[in-house]
């Protein structure tokens, strides 16, 4: 028991020393102008040598920026060009034609260029089944892991009711 009022009366001592400490105002005291050093100039700083060479071994260079320095030419899209780099929803059909007994389509996609695709070409996300003098068919991929269905068929005809025309 005495232990214990011993280190009660040691920790309400610092206590109050601390408390007594915190709330004294501190000495407003200005450094003399004298004691300061002169400025001196700041060091100058070496350039590299002429033979530096930066090993990179699996990391990041870090001089140069991540993003870039908007002079180079942006990546090439892995997509594709004309029609194969396009999905389905992109395209529409602008006309039909029917060349050497077969019929061919005029589609426009989302760079606003015109394309003359047939049977049997590839689209980004499916494969063009039909052509016909009303528009084309395609074969879709249908890219849901939880859907039974892998393929779906859809309709691209010429005259649209986006283009307002019955």
């Amino acid at each position: 028991m005495r232990v214990l009022l011993t280190a009660l009366g040691l920790a309400a001592t610092l206590l109050s020393g601390a408390v007594s400490a915190a709330q004294a105002p501190a000495p407003n005291v200005p450094a003399p102008a004298a004691a300061q050093p002169p400025a001196s100039p700041p060091p100058e700083v070496a350039p590299p040598p002429d033979n530096y060479t930066y090993e990179a071994q699996g990391r990041r260079d870090p001089f140069v920026t991540p993003l870039g320095t908007g002079v180079a030419d942006r990546a090439v899209s892995k997509q594709g060009a004309g029609p194969a780099g396009m999905a389905t929803f992109d395209i529409s059909v602008r006309g039909v034609m029917q060349s050497h007994g077969a019929y061919v389509a005029l589609i426009k996609g989302a760079d606003a260029k015109t394309y003359v695709v047939r049977a049997g070409d590839h689209l980004l996300d499916g494969v063009i089944k039909a052509v016909g003098p009303d528009g084309l068919t395609l074969v879709q991929d249908v890219n849901d892991p939880l859907s039974l269905v892998k393929t779906r068929e859809v309709r691209k005809s010429l005259r649209s009711k986006e283009d307002g025309k019955p």
